[in-house]
């Protein structure tokens, strides 16, 4: 990735204005300018993403819906990905679509479908095998809907899979991290000037709505910033068979 990039990806998280009345614009307005460099300046940033698809088990003949799925290139990460029926990669931000458009003609995937179209109401017409959010749960600003719109669309014994940037809360069980008082407080804060909201909340209600298959919590480096790095976790968790 060339210097040039790189500065134009963080003109656009550091200092150009995001503007619009409605999610969609702000979302637009935000990634118009940088959709281009998007995949390249993240794959620094948005770790785990690889190892969340390579844990899943591959929906064989099924159906997968990435939500808020952006430019694709989760689909470059998914080693099962022939082995599905039907792929959907559903995002409300149009910039970010048209390269998931071009990569997904690119490489002649006949089976995915980008989708333009809000998450926490998206319908995919037919029971779903598994649903992943990367780093798009922070960016959904009623992320509870979301969560239950993707628990309602799986099939029973379904699985959800997600990656994304995280606080603890206060008070956590004894096998969990605890941030100190810093990152609680600092992280939401900062990543909330790009519209990205990391959450205390997301794990305890995540455990409360699916069974947990695998829990993994880390960090990660930031470009351009040696001294702090961003906590991110994976979740893995199947819908029960009876509801």
């Amino acid at each position: 990735m060339s210097l040039l990039s790189d500065l134009r990806v963080l003109w656009h998280l550091l200092l150009s204005p995001i503007r619009g009345d409605s999610h969609a614009e702000r979302l637009n307005s935000f990634y118009a300018g940088q959709a281009s460099d998007y995949d390249a300046f993240r794959a620094r940033l948005l770790k785990g993403r690889g190892e969340l698809l390579q844990s899943l088990p591959a929906p064989t003949g099924g159906v997968w819906v990435d939500m808020g799925g952006g430019t694709g290139a989760n689909l470059e990460a998914a080693p099962w990905l022939s082995s599905c029926r039907r792929v959907v990669v559903a995002d409300l931000c149009q910039p970010l679509l048209d390269v998931c458009r071009e990569r997904v003609s690119h490489r002649g995937w006949n089976q995915v479908e980008p989708v333009l179209a809000d998450v926490t109401t998206y319908d995919p017409g037919e029971p779903v095998d598994l649903v992943t959010f990367s780093y798009s749960l922070t960016m959904i600003p009623d992320w509870f809907r979301a969560v239950e719109r993707a628990r309602a669309m799986l099939a029973p014994g379904g699985v959800i899979g997600i990656v994304d940037f995280y606080v603890s809360r206060k008070y956590v069980p004894a096998d969990r991290v605890r941030h100190g008082w810093l990152t609680r407080s600092l992280i939401p804060v900062w990543f909330a000037t790009d519209n990205v909201h990391p959450s205390r909340d997301h794990l305890p209600y995540l455990e409360s709505r699916f069974e947990t298959v695998r829990l993994d919590e880390a960090r990660a480096a930031i470009p351009y910033v040696p001294l702090l790095k961003a906590p991110y976790y994976r979740f893995v968790g199947r819908k029960p068979l009876h509801d």
